[in-house]
């Protein structure tokens, strides 16, 4: 039986793996209620329907034969260490479940013994959880690096998802903080399950006898070594068009573990949301990397990727929204992907106005500056003016705490992301 210490210890050492991420919250139950946010490991993820759904995120060890430079589980650490049966794991999973306090795993682990022999391990866990214990909830497996293609390929057929974190956004940045690990150890299952995922597809293979049907994700550390957000970011587009991957996560870089060879601050958290917002653009609004920025630079602390670009292309502006393309409306800072849909498929029963893109929740403040409804135009016709706007609103919305009062268009574009 998996006692209480030991799944402090392994969900504790798997927190810092954002490739789902973690509510972080310790509410506990009281008499008469329902449901528990303080059980260990409990984390919060989303479905592709949009459903938040809670899953037991823990290692199966955290004993591991890497050292790792900012890895808090490295070899040469000194935390308590410990490690757990796929049985213990199974009959874990199966009790939280039938007590409704997750719906799925997140099953993740250290490198002990060898490769294979942890990879072995893990499949055996996921193979014995569908087979043997029937459990058809969701699970996301992470891939452990230098494994046998056959072990990764056998537990591909079992969960719902695998990553492979590509941890450091450059070959020299791996070898310098990871050693152990390289390019192609983390590259290569990524390409391997990408086309089996493409196979199954051509092939019109049912759901349930899919591999990998929720597809692949990966996680990068922001700001423990030198490279520049442009370097980052063409890595991501990479990953999104060659390896097919569902997301890329950024976590920005927190000094938990002493080194000399890592920065002696984080990166900040103003970098990774920078860094989400121009992947965003990336991958519902068309950008590409070279416009949003250059390989060497650093994404704009002031304005978000878009509101920046529109700024240095202001001799596109303004568009008729009457007129304008589809591609041209999702350009305009205020207009988010669900919005430029939205005023396509209205303009086609008659003309646009200001009122008519206020009841679709357009940002206006920020959108009136690069548009024009009916060749009325309203926003400042000097680009420092529009730059000093949008500064200012920038930095009210950041001192502006979200309520249920708060103007509906900004705090639906706070919540899905749209820019």
């Amino acid at each position: 039986m998996l006692d209480a210490e030991r799944l402090a210890i392994l969900t504790e050492s798997a927190k810092y793996d954002v490739s789902c991420s973690s509510s972080g919250s310790k509410r506990t139950n009281v008499k008469g209620g329902l449901g528990n946010a303080s059980v260990g490991g409990i984390c919060h993820s989303f479905t592709p329907d949009g459903r938040c759904i809670s899953l037991l995120k823990m290692l199966m060890s955290n004993a591991c034969l890497y050292d790792c430079e900012y890895c808090p589980n490295r070899q040469s650490a000194n935390v308590r260490r410990t490690s757990v049966t796929p049985d213990e794991i199974c009959e874990l999973t199966i009790n939280f479940y039938r007590r409704n306090y997750i719906e799925g795993l997140f099953l993740s682990s250290a490198v002990f013994d060898t490769p294979n022999r942890t990879m072995e391990l893990l499949c055996e866990t996921v193979i014995k959880l569908r087979k043997v214990y029937g459990f058809n909830g969701y699970i996301h497996l992470k891939g452990i690096p230098h494994a046998d293609d056959a072990l990764i390929m056998r537990a591909a057929k079992f969960v719902d998802r695998m990553s492979f974190n590509v941890e450091l956004p450059s070959e020299k940045s791996l070898k310098l903080l990871a050693p152990q690990k390289t390019k192609d150890s983390l590259l290569l299952p990524m390409k391997k399950l990408n086309n089996a995922i493409l196979y199954d597809k051509e092939n019109k293979v049912r759901t349930g006898n899919r591999v990998i049907p929720a597809g692949q994700t990966t996680q990068m550390i922001i700001g423990a070594s030198p490279e520049s957000d442009g370097q980052i970011l063409r890595l991501t587009e990479s990953l999104y068009r060659k390896m097919g991957l569902k997301r890329v996560y950024y976590s920005s870089y927190v000094p938990v573990v002493q080194s000399p060879k890592l920065p002696a601050s984080g990166a900040g958290l103003l970098r990774e949301h920078r860094l989400y917002q121009a992947d965003w653009l990336i991958r519902f609004y068309g950008f590409d990397v070279a416009e949003i920025c250059e390989e060497g630079e650093n994404l704009s602390v002031e304005f978000d990727p878009k509101c920046h670009w529109a700024l240095k292309n202001m001799h596109l502006f303004p568009v008729e929204i009457n007129t304008a393309p589809l591609e041209m409306l999702l350009r305009v800072p205020g207009i988010g992907a669900r919005g430029a849909y939205r005023i396509t498929n209205a303009r086609k029963y008659g003309k646009l106005d200001f009122d008519n893109l206020a009841k679709m929740r357009i940002i206006l403040k920020r959108a009136k500056h690069f548009i024009t409804c009916k060749g009325k135009f309203y926003g400042s016709e000097s680009g420092n003016a529009v730059k000093a706007a949008l500064l200012l609103d920038g930095i009210k919305e950041s001192r502006e705490q979200l309520s249920i009062f708060s103007d509906a268009s900004v705090a639906l574009s706070a919540l899905s992301g749209e820019i």
